[in-house]
């Protein structure tokens, strides 16, 4: 068996792992399995390439890049409080309970778009058409997909703010994985940025979390303009400029075969 078809055994773990994602119904598993499937039928790669495997590079990777992003979504929500005078107060039924539970479900939602727009099809399309174009592709695709994910479709304004504010944010996520080998830092940079977002300011889908605010005046275009910049500018800079650095850092660092 093992040398008539030496081919089909490589697919016995992806076999095993979909049918215990599906026996479970664990969508995550089932995702990763169809990754898997992927990279082996189209580059003949395994999983290794998205660089799941825990180091102490990537697991400080993953660290760092929530930090970034914890800080700057706190600084763009302070901005937003000093200029509009809104008032934040906790939650009293809030608990532990509800954070982990809230927490557990904002990441899994990062997981799931990591692994759809971070993950084989990304490695792919660096492999197909360059790194550059493949994140930039990457970036409009993720954009592309929040019209659908938020309900936005229809709505032009929103539509053309979610594409370029998640459009941004996707890039960063691109780059973070093409230049690292890894999907740590982009899912530490993801999970940073939603964690505070949904959890500590409540502006997600999980509803009223930590905090609850009561809003005060109307920001100017100037102030408007300043507190995007934070998002859209300040964010996606930090992050870039450490990805850079570790590429400075680790100059072997990058899509390599496995």
């Amino acid at each position: 068996m093992n040398k008539k078809y030496p081919h089909l055994i490589k697919y016995i773990p992806v076999i095993v792992l979909l049918a215990i994602g599906l026996l479970l119904k664990n969508g995550l598993l089932v995702e990763l399995a169809i990754n898997w499937v992927l990279l082996l039928l189209i580059e003949k790669k395994d999983v290794r390439v998205l660089g799941l495997i825990p180091t102490g590079k990537n697991v400080t990777q993953l660290f760092v890049g929530f930090c970034i992003a914890a800080v700057f979504c706190a600084f763009y929500y302070w901005l937003q409080t000093a200029f509009s005078g809104s008032v934040w107060a906790v939650n009293p039924l809030f608990n532990l309970s509800k954070f982990l539970s809230g927490s557990w479900w904002t990441m899994q939602s990062v997981l799931y778009e990591e692994l759809i727009f971070r993950a084989a099809l990304l490695y792919i399309a660096i492999q197909k058409i360059g790194a550059k174009k493949a994140v930039i592709l990457s970036a409009v695709c993720f954009g592309i997909y929040h019209w659908f994910s938020m309900g936005a479709f229809g709505n032009w304004v929103v539509m053309a703010y979610l594409f370029i504010a998640t459009g941004i944010m996707g890039y960063i996520f691109a780059s973070a994985y093409a230049k690292t080998y890894s999907l740590y830092l982009p899912i530490g940079l993801h999970f940073g940025w939603n964690l505070v977002n949904n959890i500590i300011f409540s502006q997600g889908p999980n509803g009223v979390q930590l905090l609850t605010v009561k809003r005060g005046q109307p920001f100017t275009a100037f102030e408007n303009i300043v507190v995007m910049l934070v998002q859209f500018v300040l964010f996606p800079l930090a992050a870039y400029f450490y990805i850079k650095w570790l590429k400075r850092k680790n100059p072997d660092t990058g899509l390599h075969p496995a």
